[in-house]
C-alpha cells in the first residue's frame, strides 16, 4: 500500500513545536522548484529562508500540498506560494533545532528549468589539508599588540 508524503505533517508538527518553545520557525525553500513564488532578489544559491513566525506573516496556510501566506520584503507586501515538496527544511532560528528533508522518490524531474537547471555543476577542486595536529582545540589568546596577531600554545 502506498502512503502519502509525511513532509506536510512533519512541517506542521515542527512548526507547532518551535512556536510552543517560544522560538522563531524558519523554512528553507528550493526557490527554483516548479511553482514557488518568492521574491527572486532574496534568493541565495537557489534557496531562500523564510520566517514563518505569526508576527511576520498573515494568512498562513500549511496544507498537504502547499504553504501560502503574505509577508513583507523591504516593506512591500508579498504573497508567497510554496509547494510542500519545495521545502528543504524547517528549524528554530534561535538554536537551529528542526529537520532537513530528503528528496522523495519522483521529485527529481519536478525541478523547474531555470537558473538552477541551466547551471552546470562545477567540478570539485582539491583543497590542502592540515596533516599535523597537536590535538589542541583551544582558541588563540590575545597578544600584547592589537595590530600584530600572535599565537600562544597552551598545553
Amino acid at each position: 500500500m502506498s502512503m502519502s508524503s509525511n513532509r506536510p505533517y512533519l512541517i506542521r508538527a515542527f512548526y507547532e513545536w518551535i512556536l510552543d518553545n517560544d522560538c522563531t520557525p524558519y523554512v528553507v525553500v528550493d526557490a527554483y522548484y516548479q511553482g514557488v513564488e518568492v521574491p527572486q532578489q532574496f534568493v541565495n544559491d537557489g534557496q531562500i529562508v523564510l520566517n514563518l513566525a505569526p508576527r511576520a506573516v498573515t494568512g498562513l496556510q500549511l496544507d498537504n500540498t502547499e504553504i501560502t501566506f503574505n509577508t513583507r520584503f523591504g516593506g512591500v507586501p508579498t504573497d508567497i506560494y510554496l509547494p510542500v515538496k519545495a521545502v528543504l527544511g524547517i528549524y528554530a532560528r534561535e538554536n537551529g533545532q528542526g529537520m532537513v528533508f530528503q528528496p522523495e522518490p519522483g521529485e527529481k524531474g519536478e525541478k523547474e528549468n531555470s537558473k538552477a537547471a541551466e547551471t552546470e555543476k562545477k567540478p570539485l577542486s582539491p583543497v590542502s589539508s592540515v596533516t599535523e595536529d597537536d590535538g589542541d582545540d583551544t582558541p588563540p589568546s590575545g597578544g600584547s599588540s592589537p595590530n600584530r596577531p600572535s599565537l600562544r600554545v597552551v598545553k
